[in-house]
């Protein structure tokens, strides 16, 4: 594999670095306590599904950008409906639960071990004001957040990873994007970003056709490699600082 050189890391937020799932099923619990597992996951399933059509179709062209704050509205009055909910407050809360997703394990630990050693970037499909949201509640560690809302678009279209490579102001194959998501790391690589999977329960795994530079089963294992591609280089400066 071809040395890596590397000046930040980006890195993809929901599923990545928070359990997106498991904050919503806890939503939806709050929502409807009584409901059994099963009853439960259907209506996941059905939240999942709005968002992925709806972000689908602002792709497409067949609807106008609206921020996720709009999306997850919609979501929760459907999964509301389908649950036989009617209270206003109570769907406000379950639209809100996309922001009070917990960190994996290893997230917030791992963040603050890179961040000695690159600059972060952290990009979200999120809106700006459900990331801010979303990292104060994870606490997760950045040097730059960086919202697809300010494309007006979202993931995987190119100008959200446009958004990194301006900030970053360096060339995008000096940037590593870092995701769960194999549908995410293809984007990135379009426009010329180099691409580290790490492995998560809720995650895009790569198909057999996908060669990203870096494969990891978790941040601990993605530092070491890193430091084994390029040694004790930071992107701040050259010290060692571990």
């Amino acid at each position: 594999m071809a040395e890596l050189e590397i000046d930040a890391l980006v890195f993809d937020v929901l599923g990545t670095l928070v359990d997106e799932p498991a904050g919503i099923r806890a939503g939806i619990h709050e929502l409807a306590p009584s409901l059994e597992d099963s009853g439960l996951e259907q209506l996941l399933r059905l939240w999942q599904q709005h968002i992925e059509r709806e972000q689908g179709r602002v792709l497409d062209g067949d609807r106008a950008y609206v921020t996720t704050e709009v999306l997850d509205g919609e979501a929760a009055r459907l999964v509301a409906d389908a649950a036989g909910v009617d209270d206003p407050a109570a769907v406000a809360r379950l639209a809100r639960s996309g922001r009070r997703l917990p960190p994996w394990p290893d997230t917030v630990t791992g963040l603050a071990e890179i961040a000695e050693r690159f600059p972060l970037i952290g990009l979200s499909s999120a809106s700006r004001t459900a990331l801010l949201e979303l990292n104060a509640h994870a606490g997760l560690r950045w040097h730059q957040a960086l919202s697809a809302e300010d494309a007006r678009t979202y993931k995987p279209d190119p100008a959200v990873y446009r958004l990194a490579v301006d900030v970053s102001g360096r060339p995008p194959e000096r940037l590593l994007m870092v995701a769960a998501h194999a549908w995410d790391l293809r984007g990135a690589q379009r426009l010329g970003l180099r691409t580290a999977y790490v492995s998560r329960p809720v995650g895009d795994p790569p198909s057999q056709s996908d060669e990203f530079d870096l494969h990891a089963d978790d941040l601990a294992s993605l530092v070491h490699q890193l430091d084994r591609h390029q040694g004790t280089r930071t992107g701040h400066d050259s010290q060692d600082r571990r």
